[in-house]
């Protein structure tokens, strides 16, 4: 059984927290920045691959859609279903409590490391066929996240695997 994403993330947190401040003290923010970003992406992608092996049949635009329910569960994310078919999944995440346990953490400023910058990423691991494109998240102020994940099946699709995320924070830009 899989624990919540919540869950792990929370977990993953406490130590991201303790090593990115010791990081910052030894490096500076900017550095320390840069390697905690570098970080979570390797690590997105890697549990994109775990979660790829798990599929029997391989992976799919579905059975991608059907992990969402790991990071939906108890209630994580709120989300509005705008459009689900053979070659997209789009959606807004009208409420994050990803985004809200970060802040309480004290994590505000790099929440958007933590989780958002995963999202993308964790993409190329599963199925570069999976593209995300989200232009706003609830991280950095919006009024919700647009996620608008679309799958090419064209041969062409697994070697272009860099996500294309719109959201300056979410690529791990400094504002």
């Amino acid at each position: 059984m899989q624990i919540p994403i919540i869950e792990r993330r929370r977990i993953e947190a406490e130590l991201a927290k303790l090593m990115f401040n010791a990081l910052s003290e030894r490096y500076g923010q900017a550095e320390a920045t840069e390697i905690l970003t570098d970080v979570i992406r390797k690590s997105a992608i890697a549990q994109g691959q775990q979660f790829a092996k798990s599929e029997p049949g391989g992976t799919t635009l579905e059975s991608f859609i059907k992990l969402y329910d790991l990071w939906t569960m108890n209630g994580a994310l709120e989300i509005s279903v705008t459009r689900r078919d053979g070659t997209h999944f789009d959606f807004n995440v009208v409420r994050c409590k990803y985004a809200e346990m970060y802040r309480e953490m004290g994590l505000g400023k790099i929440g958007h490391i933590l989780s958002c910058n995963r999202d993308g990423t964790f993409c190329q691991g599963y199925d570069p066929k999976i593209k995300l494109k989200r232009t706003q998240t609830l991280m950095e102020g919006a009024s919700h996240c647009d996620f608008r994940y679309s799958y090419d099946s064209s041969e062409n699709a697994a070697s272009d695997s860099a996500p294309a995320i719109n959201s300056a924070k979410a690529a791990g830009d400094k504002k």
